[in-house]
């Protein structure tokens, strides 16, 4: 038996090749992995010696070779194959392990070129991946170190199941698929290109979740190549169980809210909706008025703070039952109060305003599809003031802590505020009058002063209506509809500052 072995990532390689060198297989192999098998004894044949031709170009042209793929794609059950090789003095190779140049490593250094980019781009080594994989009744291919220890156990059982040629192929051509992938990613963001007309993702799992969104729905976490640095994949757990599938999804919810904020802020979410948000001078202070927003959903759901959890807060958050608490940081007795509580998750994501870069993609899927757009980046650029009175300062001020929040709100959506505090949400409803209604209803605060925003324009005046009602002085929406002057007139009618801010923020 021969084996080829030529690797960049050289865990486990020498014990490997130790093992196969024991069962008498013939060794080949390149470079540098040919001088570290040599380096630890054990006899090892240069791939140049079998082709007959030097590696040349600075070792871009090693393997590209009939005597390398025709040793790997022969059938050796049909005899013309068999008798070719012979007559070309072609000897067969059936076992290889092989991974690829560095390419994620090299791209994830902060400093790195096109030029160095480029480099690394691998030939041989996917070419050859795929050459085994495709013949892998007969080749047995090895991308993975982790299978080095199988492969050899069942290599000395004698003939090696098929079943097992099959799963180590099926995951060469997950390899090369994601790998190119990467590469056709990097390119087209240095030149911002747009989205290809065959799109092509590429993610690694971070971990096997207990279960999905249900119980009995199967759910695991991937992360991107190269996560911006404050995404969500890059917060480190402190303390607490595992994260579920939902804390997850809720936590993104919070943090996608979070990052409105500049100020200290506090973002309670629960099934991914905000339930309670503000704003203060301290993150306690944020806190405090956040859960104030609405005692009842906070309970079990997630907080986010956008500063470091100090003891005040810490001992604030203790007195209820919450799922995660995500912040840049915790302070040394914040920590000792929080990890009295056992069930509680602490997230620590030192960026945890860092925005996501030009490139960000917002993906949903779709039953045998996907659909793709632009990330939501933008609350608002000019505001238009559309009735007889124009807000104050310090309506002005809440009325964008309301949009900040409507904008990561399900819609139908309905936020009102004042104070810095949320003071009633309405989210997810079939129809606008609902949403404000809704908000109404629930809110724990006299809604007397405060200013409302809307994910979207107003159908009907009834939505005006209803907010001079509850006693409204300002008000927040897209504009656009073809009955906008309606709601403008009611609002001039009853008293309320309305502004148009041009732009519509449905999620769904």
């Amino acid at each position: 038996m021969r084996a080829l072995i030529s690797v960049s990532d050289k865990t486990g390689i020498v014990e490997f090749a130790k093992g196969l060198a024991d069962m008498g297989v013939e060794i080949i192999s390149t470079g540098g992995t040919h001088k570290k098998l040599e380096e630890a004894g054990i006899k090892v044949t240069g791939v140049s010696d079998i082709t007959g031709f030097p590696e040349c170009l600075d070792g871009r042209v090693k393997t590209l070779h009939p005597a390398v793929h025709g040793g790997l794609l022969a059938r050796r059950d049909v005899p013309a194959h068999m008798e070719q090789l012979k007559e070309l003095g072609i000897t067969p190779i059936d076992i290889v392990a092989i991974n690829l140049y560095p390419f994620k490593e090299t791209i994830m250094k902060p400093d790195v070129t096109l030029a160095d980019a480029i480099e690394n781009i691998d030939i041989g080594g996917p070419t050859m991946l795929r050459s085994a994989a495709k013949n892998h009744k007969d080749v047995m291919v090895i991308c993975d170190p982790a299978d080095y220890d199988r492969a050899l156990e069942e290599l000395k059982k004698g003939e090696v199941p098929y079943e097992f040629k099959y799963e180590l192929a099926l995951k060469v051509f997950q390899h090369t698929a994601a790998y190119d992938a990467m590469i056709s990613d990097y390119l087209r963001k240095q030149i911002d290109a747009p989205l290809p007309d065959n799109l092509t993702l590429t993610f690694e799992k971070v971990q096997e979740l207990r279960y999905g969104e249900n119980s009995h729905q199967k759910g695991l976490y991937y992360k991107e190549i190269q996560p911006f640095s404050g995404a969500l994949v890059n917060a480190k757990q402190l303390h607490g169980k595992e994260l579920s599938f939902n804390n997850i999804n809720d936590t993104q919810g919070a943090l996608g809210c979070l990052k409105e904020f500049e100020e200290p802020a506090v973002v309670a979410v629960k099934h991914a909706n905000p339930c309670g948000v503000a704003v203060g001078e301290t993150i306690a202070e944020a806190y405090k008025k956040a859960y104030a927003c609405d005692p009842t959903s906070i309970f079990g759901g997630i907080i986010a703070c956008n500063r470091e959890v100090d003891k005040e807060t810490a001992e604030e958050i203790a007195k209820i039952f919450v799922e995660i608490v995500i912040a840049p940081s915790f302070s040394k007795e914040a920590m000792d109060v929080l990890t009295q509580k056992k069930n509680v998750r602490l997230l620590e994501l030192p960026d945890i305003l860092g925005q996501p870069d030009k490139h960000t993609i917002d993906i949903k899927k779709v039953s045998g599809g996907l659909l793709v757009q632009d990330a939501d980046n933008t609350l608002f650029d000019e505001l238009k003031v559309v009735t007889k009175k124009a807000p104050t300062d310090k309506e002005m001020k809440d009325l964008e802590i309301a949009m900040k929040v409507v904008k990561h709100t399900r819609s139908n959506a309905i936020v009102f505020v004042k104070d810095g505090m949320t003071i009633g949400i309405g989210p997810g409803q079939t129809n606008r009058i609902w949403a404000v209604e809704n908000a109404i209803r629930q809110s724990n605060f006299d809604t007397k002063g405060s200013v409302m925003a809307s994910d979207a324009f107003f159908p009907f005046n009834d939505c005006v209506t209803a907010a001079a009602e509850a006693g409204v002085t300002a008000i927040i929406q897209p504009g656009g509809s073809i009955r906008d002057q309606e709601s403008i007139d009611k609002a001039d009618e009853t008293g309320i500052a309305m502004i148009f801010s041009g732009y519509r923020h449905f999620k769904h």
